[in-house]
């Protein structure tokens, strides 16, 4: 029996509940995956950005439940300390929180524009401004990482909890073409190779489930 238990919603959608399944991969934690059914409510309302505060993923570790990505990151890197998921250095461990906090709590064109949709690609996608600020942002961050700890993930040779962070984002940009620099590219191609996250994606497209309002055609 797996020491822990994570709950999620979609693969195809929810970005966060891959956020979720990466850092329990990542921090070597063995965990049973329990499925939110996507016809539940607070599902949906997740899935649709219509919620301010999502219960998904879940993380149950014996008597220990942590349902916030972020906290779930803090607390795998208590208890796996060996996996690193923050970087040794105090300087770039702090850089390393507040690149993660911006992801968590911004980029809200973004998430609107380009919805996670792994089973989906559209060529030639027309972004709006509003987006392309952010996407902007994304890529500073990542030539800044890059440049800053020398790659391949953002802060160095291990990946750590942004880069978990950052995967969806990965994958959007991947789903709408979205045009980028040699530098971003190849961080780009690196995450979606990742081991843990080409297992979520192949998952992902074989789900039955399908949200309509997030499938319509772009």
């Amino acid at each position: 029996m797996a020491e822990a238990s994570l709950t999620v919603s979609s693969k195809n959608y929810s970005s966060w509940s891959l956020r979720g399944f990466l850092l329990c991969r990542m921090a070597g934690l063995a965990f049973d995956e329990r499925v939110a059914p996507i016809d539940d409510p607070a599902t949906r309302a997740e899935l649709l950005l219509l919620s301010p505060s999502f219960l998904v993923p879940c993380l149950e570790h014996g008597p220990v439940k942590v349902w916030d990505t972020l906290a779930i990151a803090e607390y795998l890197n208590e208890i796996r300390p060996e996996a690193h998921l923050l970087p040794a250095d105090p300087a770039a461990r702090a850089h390393c929180r507040a690149v993660c906090g911006e992801m968590h709590s911004g980029f809200a064109n973004l998430r609107s524009a380009l919805p996670m949709n792994l089973k989906a690609h559209h060529p030639g996608f027309k972004v709006w401004a509003g987006a392309q600020a952010d996407i902007d942002r994304v890529t500073a961050i990542w030539r800044d990482c890059l440049q800053r700890y020398g790659g391949p993930y953002l802060f160095g040779k291990i990946p750590t909890m942004a880069d978990a962070m950052y995967a969806p984002v990965c994958s959007r940009f991947a789903t709408y073409d979205v045009k980028l620099d040699p530098a971003c590219a190849g961080y780009r191609d690196l995450m979606l190779k990742f081991p843990p996250m080409l297992e979520w994606t192949i998952a992902a497209r074989t789900e039955p489930e399908e949200v309509e309002e997030l499938d319509v055609e772009f």
